[in-house]
C-alpha cells in the first residue's frame, strides 16, 4: 500500500519486510506498505531510514518495479531480514521541498495553459531549479502573465485534495491533460484552478507552494523549456542573489539595484583595454620578428609566444626556439623534435605537430637559451 497517496504529511509508519535481497549493486527491500515516494513523474524519490531489531539502515533511493502498479523497491545502505517488522521515517525537509516543487508545477502548468495556451508535456523536479517542457514555443509577455497568474493562485490559498475515480468516470472531469494510467485514476484538484491526474505528493493548500518565480525560458525540441523555483527554494534563490547584489553595490558605493550602470562602465573600459592590449601585442610581435629570424633562440613574453610562433611558420626551412621567462616554450622548424629531445634533459615536457609547445623548470630557462641548441 502506498501510504503517501493518502497522507503526504505523515512522516512515520509501521510495516513488514515482504521481500529482501542483495546484489552486487546494493541491498533492496519491498515492504507491506510505505510512505516512501518512488521516483516517478519528474518528482525525485524520498529518502530516510528503516529501524528494527537489526538496528537502523538508510533508505538511499526508492523506485517502482513497474510503473503505477508495481512494487515499491527501497534501496538500502545495509541488508534487512525478510519478514522483519520495521518502522520507517522519511526525510521530511526533503519531502516538503518536493511537495512545494510539485504543487507549484501543477499551478504553473495551469497558468501557462490559461495565459498562452501552452501545454505541458514533461517536467523535471529533481533540483531546486525545476523545468516545465512545453509543446509550444512561449512568448516572454505570456510567460510573465503566467507567472503572475500562478502567484495569484498561491495567494488564493486554494485547498489541494486528491481523490480516486474510475476510468469510466473520467469524462466528467475537465482535466488539464489526459491521464497516463488506466483503471482507478488518482486526480489532484487545486480549488477551482487546476485538475490533473497525478500519483505524486502535494501540499494541503496552494499558499504553501509560493512564491513561484519563472527564471528563464529557452527553445527546446520545437517547443519551449521554462525554468522556475518555488517555495523555500525561491526564497533561498532570492536571498543568495540579494546578498550578491548587496556585496557588489557596496564595492561601487551604490544600492543593489544601481550596480548595472557602474558594471557597464567597467565593461566598456575593459573592452577598450583589451583592444589596446591586442594592438600592443601585435606591435611587439612585429618588433621581435627580426630578432627571432636572426637569433633563432629567443626569450619572449609568454603573452606573444604563440602569435610569434605562427608568424615564423612560413620560414619552414629554419628551426626556431621561443622561450618565456616562466618556462613556456614553442619549437618549430625541421629540427624541432631534435631540440625537444635535448631540452628533455633539462626537465622539459611538451608535444605537438607543426608547433611543439611545452614547459620546462623556470630555473632552467637561462641554460635552455644556449644558442648551440638551435642551429
Amino acid at each position: 500500500m502506498r501510504l503517501y497517496q493518502w497522507d503526504g504529511y505523515a512522516t512515520r509508519f509501521q510495516a513488514q519486510v515482504v521481500r529482501a535481497w542483495s546484489e552486487e549493486r546494493g541491498h533492496y527491500a519491498v515492504l507491506s506498505q510505505t510512505l516512501f515516494y518512488p521516483e516517478s513523474g519528474g518528482q525525485p524519490a524520498d529518502t530516510g531510514v528503516l529501524r528494527g531489531e537489526f538496528g537502523e539502515v538508510r533508505v538511499l533511493h526508492v523506485y517502482e518495479e513497474e510503473k503505477a502498479f508495481g512494487d515499491v523497491v527501497h534501496v538500502l545502505s545495509h541488508p534487512v531480514p525478510e519478514g522483519a517488522q520495521v518502522e520507517g521515517e522519511i526525510d521530511w525537509e526533503r519531502r516538503f521541498r518536493h511537495m512545494q516543487r510539485h504543487t507549484a508545477q501543477h499551478i504553473l502548468s495551469q497558468a501557462l495553459l490559461r495565459a498562452g495556451g501552452y501545454h505541458t508535456i514533461a517536467v523535471s523536479l529533481d533540483s531546486a531549479v525545476c523545468t516545465v517542457d512545453l509543446e509550444e514555443e512561449p512568448e516572454e509577455d505570456k510567460l510573465r502573465q503566467a507567472e503572475a497568474l500562478a502567484n495569484f493562485a498561491v495567494y488564493a490559498d486554494y485547498p489541494v485534495e486528491a481523490f480516486w475515480v474510475t476510468e469510466e468516470e473520467l469524462a466528467q472531469y475537465p482535466l488539464r491533460r489526459p491521464p497516463k494510467v488506466q483503471g482507478q485514476v488518482r486526480l489532484v484538484r487545486i480549488g477551482d484552478f487546476d485538475l490533473a491526474a497525478c500519483g505524486g505528493t502535494h501540499l494541503k493548500t496552494s499558499a504553501q507552494a509560493g512564491p513561484i518565480k519563472v527564471l528563464k525560458w529557452e527553445r527546446y525540441k520545437g517547443g519551449g523549456r521554462v525554468y522556475f523555483v518555488a517555495g523555500w527554494e525561491a526564497l533561498e534563490d532570492y536571498h543568495a542573489k540579494h546578498a550578491l547584489l548587496s556585496r557588489l553595490a557596496l564595492g561601487f558605493s551604490t544600492n543593489p539595484l544601481g550596480v548595472e550602470k557602474p558594471i557597464q562602465k567597467l565593461q566598456e573600459e575593459l573592452y577598450t583595454l583589451k583592444g589596446e592590449n591586442q594592438a600592443l601585442k601585435e606591435a611587439l610581435v612585429e618588433a621581435l620578428l627580426p630578432r627571432a629570424l636572426e637569433e633563432r633562440a629567443l626569450l619572449v613574453p609568454a603573452s606573444v609566444l604563440g602569435e610569434l610562433a605562427k608568424r615564423l611558420l612560413s620560414w619552414s626551412d629554419k628551426t626556431f626556439f621561443l622561450l618565456s621567462p616562466e618556462g613556456r616554450f614553442a619549437l618549430l622548424g625541421p629540427k624541432r623534435m631534435e631540440v625537444l629531445e635535448g631540452l628533455k634533459a633539462l626537465g622539459a615536457k611538451g608535444g605537438g605537430k607543426e608547433v611543439v609547445q611545452g614547459a620546462l623548470p623556470k630555473e632552467k630557462v637561462a641554460e635552455a637559451l644556449d644558442p648551440k641548441r638551435v642551429s
